[in-house]
């Protein structure tokens, strides 16, 4: 994982990039930072290459890369398959390899879609004076862009910074396609052209050829054209399986209102419902061993008694990161710890007393981990920090339990992260806006202020009879995103279903993956970045998406059963299957209020109001 950057100016100087932007670039690449500026004399343009390196496989590669013919490659992504990278070798040297011995646009689109793992890229290809850039086919890493009249320039980043008002805006580089700049065409024409190619599924379709792409964000010198060979990158997925069925066996069991994760185990003596279950297993056993042994070098024990944990976990005791845990164990060597990170926002009020209204609306929670008041005891939990046991925390200590079961010679640290108000207020302005912006709604200010305390993993971790000061040294961050969109596991789902029915359910899941890039990805990876650690997405690798969009909808979920059966009902059978218990009947809860941050200071606002607080002063 890396900060990568270039600036592209038609005047004298390359347009400057603020302080801010640096350093957010440097928190994403701590291991060697680089810069090049290049005069292209034939065009009239300077080119200012930025990178930051957060090593991670094979021999550090320095960035940006530069040849002797004077192409220059800045990379920020990991290489899972479709491309061989050798136990030695840098996946950044293997790509610039097979870029530069390609000879037309479309060997280059070849290679970039070969590549299965999450990608962005800036490639200058000198013989032809173009630059290109992109997102991989889902977004998971982050590219923003912006555009100057002054100079007619273009900056192309990881991460920028809020330049409060009267300046250039950034926005995030849509991950629907790469783009190609051509500074000569641009420099003699005085505008800047930028040609599009598209990710696409089928060779069948007919792109429209110099058709000018409308975009209401590109200022009148920037002009977006599709490609003038009608070109594009294959899809690294198969389609979303839309197949809606005359009719639904009726299902013969009678659930309670609240399920158990014993309900679970009536669908698995259906033989074709447990083997779907094992296939997920197995697939997805696959992609997080791609993520959790695809590790940096020096951070890997040199001992077995070395005790630092390579791998850590965003974990709220549901059902993702349960199953992100559990197939982890699999493939971490037993003598290592996996780090389990659980943020909670302090409760702005005092613990009420037994029968109170929020005994009350925690209840349910009781009744699904019947075991919660065991995890306190034992446990070294102080008094004190009963004002961070949001429904988080009570379902992670459960969860731990449920692991410690399951694998009880793994070391689980389970880092409790308390986060007051004053803290999350002061670091909110200091960094995480920057990191946020461009996106700035309620939603993104709740989770986004989440994922970066959480990632940061600083908190405490039971030691003995009492917990400890403790910070994660993961470099590797492994979080379920992915899981509810393909699973039906929002809300949102059971209303589609509720008022459309399948096809309506099966419209809402083929929008969810199409977006989740704008509304997910770039923001979690620059949050997760800036602590110079690597955000992996099990649940979006290539194969486990391929398996579950062939997948009927049915098959996924069933929504006519009540919530902790029905949505993510696929995921939860696997669950069962790998030994979990109350875990895999837990309802879904979003993080937002799992750990009391939306609570924490307006709790009317609206998920998509635009947020105040993130507005720089």
């Amino acid at each position: 994982m890396c900060g990568i950057c270039c600036v592209v100016s038609f005047s004298s100087l390359p347009s400057e990039l603020s302080k801010f932007v640096i350093k957010n670039l440097k928190n994403r690449g701590p291991s060697f930072s680089q810069e090049i500026t290049k005069t292209v004399r034939d065009v009239n343009a300077l080119c200012f290459f930025s990178g930051h390196v957060l090593h991670m496989r094979g021999v550090l590669t320095p960035q940006p890369v530069q040849d002797e013919d004077g192409n220059v490659f800045l990379w920020n992504g990991e290489v899972f398959g479709g491309l061989t990278v050798g136990t030695e070798e840098n996946d950044t040297q293997v790509v610039f390899r097979h870029l530069t011995k390609c000879c037309s646009d479309a060997e280059i689109l070849s290679a970039l879609s070969s590549i299965q793992g999450p990608w962005a890229f800036l490639y200058y290809q000198a013989d032809r004076h173009s630059l290109w850039f992109g997102r991989d086919f889902f977004g998971r890493r982050s590219l923003l862009w912006r555009y100057s009249s002054e100079g007619k320039s273009i900056a192309v980043s990881s991460v920028s910074s809020d330049p409060g008002t009267g300046h250039e805006q950034w926005e995030e580089v849509p991950a629907c396609g790469v783009y190609r700049i051509d500074l000569k065409a641009s420099s003699c024409s005085g505008f800047l052209v930028l040609e599009f190619y598209p990710w696409a599924y089928s060779c069948d379709i007919q792109l429209p050829v110099n058709h000018e792409v409308k975009r209401e964000d590109l200022p009148s010198f920037v002009s977006l054209v599709m490609n003038e060979n009608g070109l594009f990158l294959h899809a690294p997925v198969v389609p979303l399986n839309s197949v809606i069925p005359e009719s639904l066996p009726v299902a013969e069991h009678i659930f309670g209102s609240q399920p158990s994760f014993k309900d679970l185990d009536v669908f698995l003596e259906d033989v074709k419902k447990k083997k779907l279950a094992q296939q997920l297993i197995d697939v997805l056993s696959e992609a997080v061993r791609r993520r959790v042994q695809s590790l940096p070098k020096e951070s890997q024990a040199e001992s077995p008694l070395d005790d630092k944990a390579d791998i850590a976990i965003l974990f709220s005791g549901g059902i993702d990161s349960m199953i992100l845990a559990a197939l982890a164990d699999r493939h971490v060597p037993l003598e290592k710890p996996i780090d389990l990170l659980n943020v909670a926002f302090q409760l702005q009020e005092p613990k009420k007393p037994k029968g109170s209204t929020r005994n009350q609306k925690h209840k349910h929670i009781s009744e699904a981990v019947p075991h919660l008041e065991a995890t306190r005891t034992g446990c070294g939990i102080s008094k004190e920090s009963g004002c961070f046991d949001v429904p988080d925390r009570i379902t992670g200590r459960a969860g731990v339990q449920e692991l410690q079961a399951v694998s009880p010679k793994r070391k689980w640290n389970f880092v409790e992260i308390n986060i007051s108000k004053e803290e999350l207020q002061e670091t909110r302005q200091k960094r995480i806006t920057h990191l946020l912006y461009p996106l700035d709604t309620v939603l993104d200010d709740s989770i986004g202020c989440a994922v970066w305390f959480a990632s940061r993993g600083t908190g405490f971790a039971a030691g003995g009879k009492e917990q400890q000061p403790y910070t994660s040294t993961a470099k590797v961050v492994l979080t379920g995103i992915g899981a509810d969109e393909q699973l039906a596991g929002y809300s949102r789902h059971r209303l589609r279903f509720k008022t459309s029915g399948l096809r309506g359910l099966v419209q809402e899941l083929e929008m969810e993956l199409g977006r989740i890039s704008s509304r997910n990805l770039g923001r979690d990876d620059r949050i997760i970045g800036d602590h110079g650690k690597e955000a992996r997405f099990p649940f979006l690798d290539e194969e486990v998406v391929s398996f579950l969009n062939a997948v009927p909808v049915w098959d996924k979920a069933d929504l006519s059963l009540p919530r902790g059966l029905g949505e993510k009902l696929l995921l939860r059978l696997a669950a069962r299957e790998l030994n979990l218990t109350a875990s895999a009947a837990l309802p879904k809860r979003a993080m937002q209020f799992g750990s009391r941050i939306a609570k924490m200071e307006n709790s009317t606002e609206k998920a998509s109001d635009k947020c105040s607080r993130l507005h720089m002063t």
